[in-house]
């Protein structure tokens, strides 16, 4: 220990001695026991540390003194120098070799820690190096194989990249995801998520187009070949050519197609694409929830994978395409998004130039694509989405054009399909009409397709049987035979007037109908009930039309407290059938006011139109639809609003000419047309005079 200290500078000097060590058993167990001790853990230390440990092992084995031993250990081991001081301070021999042994153990710890490490990062190692070489002697391999040298994957995405000339922003953004690649392990996740991605975005047609082809003359042949009729949509279209001839750097077509099931849309979009040689790519919308569909998901998610615009255009191979969206009336929003608004920058030609879909994340140029959109009403579609798109509406097909789709294109369709020939299966006119309006009750010709497959299958089997015919024709008279018993009993006008009893028209998915209006009047206490499954609308329709009859009851000679006197029942037929709509006010007014003076309807009239308190007749829709139904159910008059006598210009040639068209715009002249005032049994005295309106001063200038 230090005695005293004689200087500082410039070392340390001093008068020292040195301590005895304290006595102690050394014949005692536990010093035996501490000095074997030690020899192990040395032992073990020596192998764990360098190599020249080993000499340090041998000089120690020949001695039995703890204190040496527990000296000797401490300064040739790689114990902490603090922990040394410890050993130092430390008198007793036992004792000292104890805290020896003890921080020994711990050091044999951490070296047994660094020695599994080491150990680990070298097999590591070795696997790596074990991989690389593999790889390295099977490009080496593949380079003898193809007599080429082959560059490395990294080089060759980025040839590619440069080739295609994309814009700076988008190169530079593709040329990072390559440099994240090469800095990747080859078979580590990240590395295929890369891989994938830039395969995906390579494989898009940056720079390909197809040469578009506008000739009108050969796009007039091809839409009049695959479709009869429809003769708005074919100007449409050809319009849009004309217009594509004289401007072809000329963007943002993007048609809606609204009609009825089954009138031809999706094909009507096909033979576009046929008119224009681009390729067609069909996206079906309906039941769509999930805005991920239309713009795809994050790369970094599992399974990610672009979103349908885009592997659109990816699978046609071209920058130009006619894109159909089918359905887009049917598509719906939950939790994961609104797929319709994420359609808004899609349809918008002033943003469609730089879409961008989530799994690509670089703008891809939409705006030479053509979009055709199909829906079956516009109801459902999202306003903003409607305001995008020029709406071409298809309606609903005549029997007449029924009959030529039937012989000119289904029904050889259906022969081919069946292995018949025009020799071995004829089928007359008369019995395609009478499948038409015995068998289908549509807007478009689905159904009557399957009907004239049934007729195939069950002329074929006549024709395969054992002593069956050559030939099989189709006959009105024997098409039950072929198609069972008739569906729909043909509709037809009452034997008689009737009091009460009003034919109406509707307009339903499936084209138009006869909506037959009953009404009884009875002795009461002014309940007005309504039956026939009817909406929120037509109930409305009726309490117009008895408050218009309350405010006329002077001139219709109705008692003016019939209200409160009588119980009026208005019953619509098929009351199963749900219904709904403005468009029976007229028809509802007409059978109250005929049940209320006794006057019976002219059987063989039919009307439409919404009506108002005031007794004026608003414009309604499906006209073209309504007069059909009117010419099949027999009636020679249809009674419509003024506001839709321009709609007159758009119905077939054949209805116009069957039927008698009365436009008006008050009630009053609805009555006049349709009841017939000279048999009612009371005096006619101030009752309407049939076919003259009138103005009346007491009901502020309402017309007659």
């Amino acid at each position: 220990q230090i005695i005293e200290l004689t200087q500082t500078e410039p070392y340390l000097a001093g008068r020292i001695e040195t301590l005895p060590d304290q006595k102690y058993n050394k014949e005692g167990a536990a010093c035996t026991a501490q000095i074997r001790l030690s020899y192990q853990l040395y032992e073990r230390f020596t192998e764990l540390a360098p190599r020249q440990m080993q000499e340090n092992l041998n000089r120690l084995s020949g001695s039995d003194d703890p204190g040496y031993i527990a000296d000797f250990i401490t300064q040739n081991s790689t114990i902490h120098f603090n922990d040394k001081q410890r050993v130092l301070e430390q008198l007793h021999p036992v004792r000292r070799l104890t805290l020896a042994n003890k921080l020994l153990s711990q050091e044999n710890e951490v070296l047994q820690m660094e020695a599994d490490l080491q150990e680990k990062v070298h097999e590591n190692m070795n696997k790596g190096q074990r991989d690389y070489y593999l790889r390295e002697q099977l490009k080496a391999i593949q380079s003898e194989l193809d007599g080429v040298d082959e560059a490395t994957e990294g080089q060759r995405y980025e040839e590619q990249i440069r080739a295609l000339h994309l814009p700076e922003e988008s190169q530079e953004k593709l040329l990072k995801e390559v440099s994240r690649l090469s800095k990747q392990p080859a078979g580590s996740s990240e590395a295929a998520l890369l891989r994938t991605y830039l395969d995906t975005v390579l494989e898009l047609p940056w720079n390909k187009t197809t040469k578009e082809r506008v000739d009108l003359e050969r796009a007039r042949k091809i839409l009049d070949r695959d479709h009869y009729g429809l003769e708005k949509v074919k100007e449409r279209i050809l319009e849009f050519l004309a217009v594509k001839k004289l401007a072809p750097d000329m963007k943002g077509q993007i048609i809606c197609l609204v009609g009825p099931p089954g009138v031809g849309k999706t094909s009507v979009a096909i033979s576009i694409a046929s008119c224009l040689n681009r390729k067609l790519a069909r996206i079906s919308l309906g039941g769509v929830h999930d805005e991920a569909d239309i713009r795809g998901h994050r790369k970094i998610d599992i399974g990610a994978m672009p979103g349908r615009i885009i592997d659109a255009v990816r699978q046609c191979g071209s920058r130009n395409p006619l894109m159909l969206f089918d359905e887009v009336d049917k598509m719906g929003a939950d939790y994961r998004g609104d797929p319709s608004a994420a359609l808004l920058e899609v349809l918008d030609a002033e943003q469609n130039y730089a879409f961008r879909d989530h799994y690509i994340e670089i703008p891809f140029d939409l705006s030479e694509c053509m979009f055709i959109t199909t829906a079956n009403t516009t109801d459902t579609i999202p306003r903003p989405l409607l305001d995008r798109m020029e709406v071409i509406e298809l309606g609903s097909y005549t029997d007449e054009e029924k009959l030529h789709i039937a012989r000119d294109h289904l029904i050889p369709k259906q022969m081919k399909k069946h292995g018949l020939t025009a020799s071995k299966l004829r089928i007359s006119d008369d019995a395609i009409r009478a499948a038409i309006r015995g068998y289908t009750r549509e807007s478009g010709v689905r159904n009557l397709e399957r009907e004239i497959g049934k007729i195939c299958r069950r002329a074929a089997a006549k024709l395969v049987a054992k002593n069956g015919p050559k030939r099989v024709s189709v006959t009105p008279q024997n098409l039950e035979e072929f198609l069972d018993v008739r569906r729909y009993v043909p509709e037809s006008i009452p034997d008689q007037d009737q009091i009460g009893l009003v034919t109406g028209l509707a307009w339903t998915s499936v084209g138009g109908e006869t909506l037959e209006v009953e009404c009884n009047v009875v002795e009461g206490s002014g309940k007005l009930e309504l039956t026939g499954n009817l909406g929120e609308v037509m109930k409305e329709s009726v309490q117009a039309a008895m408050s218009y009859i309350r405010s006329r009851a002077d001139r219709l000679q109705i008692p003016h407290d019939f209200y409160k006197t009588k119980d009026i029942h208005v019953h619509f037929p098929e009351g199963a059938v749900p219904k709904d709509g403005p468009s029976a006010g007229v028809t509802v007014c007409t059978a109250l006011v005929s049940a209320l003076t006794l006057t019976p309807v002219r059987r063989d009239v039919a009307m439409t139109g919404e009506i108002s308190i005031r007794g004026r007749v608003l414009a309604i829709g499906g006209l073209k639809e309504k007069t059909m139904a009117a010419l099949r159910h027999g009636v020679h008059t249809v009674i419509l609003p003024k506001e839709n006598e321009r709609d007159l210009e758009e119905i077939d040639q054949n209805v116009r000419n069957a039927l008698r068209f009365v436009p008006v715009s008050t009630a009053d002249e609805v009555l006049a047309e349709a009841l017939d005032f000279s048999r009612r049994p009371v005096p006619q005295a101030d009752a309407i005079p049939p076919n003259v309106p009138e103005q009346n001063a007491g009901t502020a200038g309402l017309q007659q």
